[in-house]
């Protein structure tokens, strides 16, 4: 339900302080904070002035001067804070003609919504992530000239069954056996459930947590589904609760999608689902899995465009260490109702409510404004264009012969090349000037500037075991 400026000038009645937040071009919440009796109506139409050259892909300093205007709709109290707080989510604005930033990643997801209702196909997408994360107990890592090293603790790591220089009392989980454990083998099911209370605290419609497949702390936690902008502020508002009721317990947890070697990695499936007025375009009883025949084709400009999708959707170097086969990776260009290898997968259910598409590449690396908003661009692509899937794949794609798995696509293996991949193919995302040509431009040279190029320039651990000698 939308919230009223009056709203919450009643609710700032609460807070001492409030929060101004806004996402910069990676996907990290940035912010500034004034006292709370600075907040009034004229607030929320005049906005507050800020420093847009200091924010990563945003302005130059000779254009540094931006503007924020508060979405009251985004209010909440913040349920981890020290100081009663109010916070609130902002669009960036240009100072001079008040126009919104081409650049601003929430201003994309507004105009993917607006861009959907003009195509008469629906009027509402829903979105359900499903992201992933781990909770350790200690981190440590650094890379500079002479050493580059990071080691994890956690007390259920597998690693840790030997230890013994102090109490140990076992059941720590093995690599892929950490799904649905009870306590006292699943150590985090009072945190998650922090979690879980701490969101629902900040209105967050919550469905479930539990433990997933790998060792060494990893979760997951389940939020009712939402309009797409709204659910990539919900995202970062997930993501941000997470890591501070984890350090207010004496952990640390990340969303970083493969941080550990030889078990699964972490991933942000994303559920999808359109909808004209009170109807579920995706369904239809007779079709496959019921899917109606847009539906299909949606998934067909997903399988489409996946190369490309993946720049926005798993764009870190890290996110393809997780896109390998044999950990549930969804490294397939297929779709099927229940194979979990395949990129896009129709979950099981007789809910007409309840057919959706689930993408499963994305990761929580990525920015939420973004990655939801160009998975709805590849999906009403597919539906304009009736891009046509190919045949469902209810093998498991694992074991097929060599002849038949070599008939089947996979993802890219690294972001440089998701990164050509959105060069060469990004028409789709330019419709109703969602995103701009500068603004993908603006992305890819961040992307290659400050993440391929400094991985270039460095040596790895493991290159020492194999090099070293030689």
């Amino acid at each position: 339900m939308t919230k009223t400026v009056k709203e919450v000038l009643d609710m700032n009645k609460q807070a001492q302080i409030v929060d101004l937040r806004f996402v910069d071009l990676p996907g990290t919440w940035q912010h500034f904070t004034i006292p709370a009796h600075r907040l009034d109506e004229d607030f929320f139409k005049e906005g507050i002035p800020f420093d847009g050259s200091s924010i990563r892909g945003f302005q130059e300093i000779h254009e540094s001067d931006m503007l924020l205007i508060p979405d009251p709709d985004t209010a909440f109290i913040d349920p981890v804070a020290e100081i009663p707080t109010l916070v609130l989510s902002c669009d960036v604005h240009d100072p001079i003609t008040l126009e919104a930033y081409d650049r601003d990643p929430r201003y994309v997801a507004r105009k993917a919504e607006a861009y959907l209702k003009t195509t008469g196909i629906a009027d509402t997408i829903f979105i359900g992530p499903e992201a992933e994360f781990f909770v350790f107990d200690n981190i440590r890592y650094s890379t500079n000239t002479y050493e580059s090293y990071y080691h994890i603790d956690s007390e259920e790591g597998w690693w840790n069954s030997g230890h013994n220089d102090g109490p140990n009392y076992g059941g720590q989980i093995s690599p892929k056996r950490g799904y649905f454990p009870v306590p006292p083998t699943d150590t985090l099911q009072t945190i998650r459930s922090k979690f879980m209370l701490a969101l629902e605290t900040a209105g967050v419609p919550m469905e479930l947590h539990h433990h997933e497949v790998a060792t060494a702390g990893q979760s997951e936690m389940g939020m009712r589904f939402n309009t797409l902008t709204r659910m990539a502020d919900q995202t970062l508002l997930y993501k941000y609760i997470v890591k501070n009721v984890a350090r207010q317990n004496g952990k640390t947890a990340t969303f970083m999608p493969k941080p550990l070697f030889g078990d699964n990695g972490s991933g942000m499936h994303v559920h999808s689902s359109l909808w004209k007025g009170d109807e579920n375009v995706f369904y239809d009883e007779k079709g496959y899995a019921g899917l109606s025949q847009t539906a299909k084709y949606y998934i067909g400009g997903l399988l489409k465009h996946a190369p490309a999708l993946l720049a926005l959707t798993s764009p870190t170097t890290n996110s393809f260490r997780r896109l390998v086969p044999g950990f549930e990776a969804p490294v397939n260009l297929a779709y099927s109702q229940r194979n979990r290898s395949a990129i896009c997968r129709i979950p099981v259910t007789k809910s007409v409510k309840a057919k959706r598409v689930e993408f499963r590449a994305p990761d929580a690396s990525s920015n939420p404004y973004l990655a939801f908003s160009a998975i709805l661009m590849a999906g009403l692509d597919g539906i304009q264009n009736k891009i046509d899937p190919g045949l469902p794949q209810d093998k498991d794609l694992y074991e097929l012969p060599a002849e038949e798995k070599k008939l089947i696509k996979q993802v890219p293996g690294s972001l440089e090349d998701v990164l050509y991949a959105l060069e060469a193919d990004h028409e789709f995302l330019l419709k109703g000037n969602v995103f701009t040509t500068d603004f993908l431009e603006s992305y890819i040279d961040y992307k290659r500037v400050h993440e391929l190029d400094p991985m270039r320039l460095r040596p790895t651990p493991y290159e020492f075991s194999l090099y070293f000698d030689c």
